[in-house]
């Protein structure tokens, strides 16, 4: 079962994880309403369970509550890759210094899990692994050992992190895994995870796939 964004970013924050303020708005009046409640830029998001949003127009900077409005009236109804946009997040804006990539998933050929990460987080990982596939880091992890802060910084240092980063990122990492494990999840993917120019690691979008077979025991996402 895929998680709308913004259960994500709840789940996220509900685990420690850095994420940005974000309200959901059904309407244009609520989308203005969140916006001059988190006041400044925000990013109005269409909450659908697809990629490509952004390129369809499903998500627009504004920095502004009547902007807001605008936007989410825009994008309310908006039909992307077939699903129908009934819902937006207004997320805070971030003035992003550097984009990553991190994810990690079930790997059910080799009965382990696999963490995938990168340095060039933005694009899509598909494009990336075809076209740049030196770019991306792939680790696997041992279920029973799973991800400490040693294993978080290797796998840091494996994806070409700098230097003076891999101990912002590491921790950071351990509670994605956290996520991960805790959620019966077969997949935690955040694209972009990045550094703001204030220096601070934030998940800005998450993605979350939980096992349908352990849904009785997360009975609060459905």
């Amino acid at each position: 079962m895929d998680l709308f964004e913004y259960q994500a970013r709840d789940l996220f924050e509900s685990y420690g994880v850095p994420v940005l303020p974000g309200l959901t708005a059904d309407t244009p009046e609520e989308a203005r309403a969140a916006a001059e409640k988190l006041g400044g830029t925000v990013v109005v998001k269409a909450q659908v369970k697809v990629g490509g949003r952004g390129k369809a127009g499903g998500v627009k900077v504004v920095h502004n509550a009547d902007d807001a409005y605008t936007a989410a009236e825009a994008i309310l109804g908006l039909d992307i890759k077939g699903h129908v946009v009934k819902r937006v997040m207004i997320a805070a804006g971030a003035r992003i210094a550097q984009e990553f990539y991190f994810s990690v998933l079930l790997d059910r050929a080799n009965r382990s899990y696999l963490s995938l990460t990168s340095v060039e987080g933005g694009m899509e990982i598909e494009i990336l692994a075809v076209e740049r596939p030196e770019a991306l880091a792939r680790i696997e992890v041992d279920p029973i050992e799973g991800i400490d802060l040693e294993k978080a910084k290797a796998i840091a240092i494996a994806a070409k992190f700098p230097a003076e980063l891999v101990d912002k990122v590491a921790p950071v990492i351990v509670k994605l895994y956290d996520v991960y494990t805790g959620e019966d999840a077969t997949l935690v993917e955040v694209n972009p995870l990045v550094l703001t120019e204030d220096g601070d690691i934030v998940a800005l979008d998450g993605k979350v796939t939980l096992d349908e077979n352990a849904g009785f025991r997360h009975a609060n996402h459905a």
